[in-house]
């Protein structure tokens, strides 16, 4: 699998461990910045991954800021995407397999190096299983993000 890792300084460490640890697991693994602890605007870095994701240039992406808030919501102004900020291993997984989340954000400065090994291991090793109550909602959530395209906020 193509995983694209992004994240802005604050989330950059933790980026750096995940980052090898998902090569370490045999994925392709773009890395979209920061490359550094120097200060920089986690939007940019959400734009990039968001739009690799939608694109298809990869086909996950793993997203990381100081909380995990402000990335997961800039990653998911991007038609697409469908960014999940987690905390625990459950919603890292479910999030893939009900709601074909593409994107999983971590906190760097509120998930534990260990948690957020579990957490990716997880969510790269899921799949949107296609239910048709999962498919009945995912259609919903699209066709909101269709109804809303381009509306100011």
């Amino acid at each position: 699998m193509r995983v694209a890792v992004a994240s802005d300084h604050a989330g950059f460490s933790l980026k750096e461990s995940i980052r090898q640890e998902i090569a370490a697991l045999g994925h392709t693994v773009i890395d979209l910045g920061t490359h550094s602890v120097e200060p920089v605007d986690y939007p940019d870095f959400a734009e990039r991954i968001g739009l690799a994701v939608v694109s298809g240039e990869v086909d996950r992406g793993v997203l990381f800021c100081g909380s995990g808030i402000g990335a997961s919501v800039a990653a998911n102004k991007i038609p697409g995407v469908r960014a999940g900020n987690c905390s625990d291993t459950y919603s890292a997984h479910q999030g893939v397999e009900h709601d074909a989340m593409n994107v999983l954000v971590l906190g760097g400065r509120t998930v534990g190096a260990a948690v957020a090994s579990e957490m990716v291991r997880a969510y790269l090793g899921a799949a949107y299983t296609h239910e048709a109550r999962h498919e009945k909602r995912l259609a919903k959530v699209l066709a909101i993000e269709a109804r809303y395209a381009g509306a100011v906020s």
